[in-house]
């Protein structure tokens, strides 16, 4: 009875995968992973009687119905009590947080930035069981290779004694603990912080700062230089210059008049930095440094990225952003669609239409932007959505529509 209750909510929640018997797949892989070297006690442990679980199978497939813009996105995570709240932790793991900072060059502020922001200091580090999130995931077949090779990582975590099966609890995709570490990061990055010889990254706040300090070093960390900071844009700037990929030195921007809202001086760095505009021209503007790549290799978000750095600064004293929001309203998944399938019919080459925002179609906005002497900031606003569906409609009336190779944005003329 409670098998045939799961298939029923497993087909609510989308189409079942074609291997949709969880017991045969859980058979051969538990083969698998004793074949690798992960013993039967962890196995019993961990995947006795466990059955997929159809909400993080619901999880997995649910689409947003909308873009977030940057506002949205940074007035939803960066509280004035999530702020407070940092501020007050900063000085009580004050000691802590000085060594860890001394043995990996990482800031405190970004540290305690990333743990306000990925568990809201701790309080929220996910209740599901993460052994059988993973078998669920794996199983399920939509992205079951990464979710396999996360799994037979989770069950080494267990072999090796940092965590009982029981206890290893984390988000519907198996993202674990105080910072919220895939089983991979944390076999490639997790380390005992407090010398115990096991790694707790759920209730060892020194294993979690450590580990999550070791892990930002390693990506390529730049010690003493910013992730992002917001500035001030000169009078008639040329809007294809800002775009994360435009790497420029330091000298270069000054020259053309970018300076720093705060009152210090920009940043001295040896890198390149580039200029973003995560809201388009109308809204903020940051300039962006190596670590900011450090910190999306983290989380893949220009939007988590930059609301890091943006934490990061209010915690260390900083004011909040000076600039106002951009453009209000933000476009549906399949207002974007429209978006796309549009400028692929007036012969501009924004790929497939499916509603992401990828550089492909980043880059279409750009080319669209510039051959209509629109400010070529790349960003899908509504007003550029309108702009785009009357142009496609002239053309549609006109007998115009195409879908023959598209200009590129080098044709559009953007700079080198």
């Amino acid at each position: 009875m409670r098998k045939a209750f799961l298939l029923l909510a497993l087909l609510a929640a989308g189409p079942v995968p074609a291997q949709d018997d969880f017991d045969n797949w859980l058979g051969t892989f538990r083969q698998d992973a004793r074949a690798q070297g992960i013993s039967s006690a962890t196995l019993d442990a961990a995947l006795s009687g466990v059955a997929p679980n159809a909400r993080v199978i619901e999880l997995d497939r649910r689409q947003p119905e909308f873009l977030q813009t940057f506002s949205g996105y940074l007035g939803q995570r960066l509280t004035a009590g999530r702020v407070a709240r940092g501020k007050v932790l900063l000085e009580e793991n004050k000691a802590l947080l000085d060594a860890v900072e001394q043995k990996y060059g990482i800031p405190r502020t970004v540290l305690v930035a990333l743990w306000g922001l990925e568990t809201h200091y701790g309080t929220i580090q996910g209740s599901l069981n993460v052994p059988t999130s993973l078998a669920t995931l794996a199983w399920d077949g939509r992205r079951s290779g990464f979710f396999r090779g996360q799994l037979l990582d989770a069950l080494r975590i267990i072999d090796a004694g940092h965590v009982s099966a029981a206890d290893m609890k984390g988000s519907w995709a198996g993202a674990m603990g105080n910072m919220q570490f895939m089983p991979s990061t944390f076999r490639a990055y997790a380390v005992d912080g407090d010398g115990d010889g096991r790694i707790d990254v759920w209730q060892s706040l020194p294993d979690a700062l450590y580990s999550a300090a070791n892990y930002l070093r390693q990506a390529g960390w730049r010690a003493n230089e910013p992730v992002a900071l917001e500035v001030r844009l000169p009078e008639g700037f040329d809007w294809r210059l800002g775009r994360v990929e435009h790497r420029l030195p330091m000298a270069d921007w000054k020259a053309l008049g970018v300076q720093a809202v705060d009152a210090e001086a920009l940043p001295d760095v040896t890198g390149r930095a580039a200029i973003v505009l995560p809201q388009g021209w109308q809204g903020p503007a940051f300039m962006v440094f190596d670590n900011f790549d450090v910190v999306m290799k983290w989380n893949r978000s220009m939007n988590y990225a930059l609301t890091v750095a943006q934490l990061s600064h209010q915690l260390a004293g900083g004011h909040a952003l000076a600039a106002r929001e951009g453009e209000t309203g933000a476009l549906s998944i399949e207002q974007l669609r429209t978006m796309q399938q549009a400028l692929n019919e007036i012969g501009i080459d924004a790929g497939v239409p499916d509603g992401l925002l990828g550089p492909r179609t980043q880059t279409a906005i750009r080319v669209y932007q510039a051959l209509h002497q629109l400010p070529v900031d790349g960003y899908p606003a509504p007003s550029v959505l309108a702009h785009v569906e009357q142009t496609h409609a002239a053309a549609a009336a006109a007998g115009r529509l195409t879908l023959t190779p598209a200009p590129t944005f080098a044709d559009a003329g953007a700079p080198p």
